[in-house]
């Protein structure tokens, strides 16, 4: 009982300071979580790109009913690469590379952030062709929501500033 008063003292002592040295938390009101959702997303026109434009649209909470503030263009490039080898030569494991290069340029002109992300998984590789697909798609799946979360991040912190 005398800790819990003790850490709630604490705490409490805390929070001026905190207030006094400019402190938003990121998901307040006002802050850049609120403006996050006011960004046009635009990705490549293929199936990773629709992928990752859902997951950003998803993580970032656009608000497609308002005026969007900035525009976020984002280039993907993927690369396959096979992992450890069967008897006959073929592949058991894919490890999947996608490196995102983005630009967030405000609507109402200005200067624009940019930057660079990758997301790395693996996927199994399977002897029937549609579980190969299957497993290829689910790769780039999660790939793309990986790079949904890092870019995200990225964002998040470049409005901040």
């Amino acid at each position: 009982m005398r800790a819990a008063a003790m850490l709630l003292t604490a705490a409490l002592g805390l929070a001026p300071v905190l207030a006094g040295c400019g402190f938003t938390p990121l998901y307040a009101q006002g802050a850049a979580g609120t403006e996050a959702s006011r960004i046009a997303v635009n990705t490549p026109d293929d199936r990773l790109g629709y992928r990752l434009r859902e997951q950003l649209e998803d993580a970032l909470a656009v608000n497609r009913s308002a005026a969007p503030l900035r525009t976020l263009d984002v280039q993907v490039e993927s690369a396959r690469r096979p992992l450890g080898r069967r008897i006959d030569d073929t592949a058991t494991r894919y490890e999947l590379t996608v490196r995102a290069t983005w630009t967030l340029t405000p609507a109402a002109g200005g200067d624009a952030a940019t930057g660079v992300e990758t997301a790395t998984v693996t996927y199994g590789a399977a002897d029937q062709p549609f579980a190969a697909i299957a497993a290829q798609q689910d790769g780039e799946d999660r790939a793309a929501a990986d790079l949904a979360r890092l870019l995200r991040l990225d964002i998040l912190r470049a409005l901040s500033q």
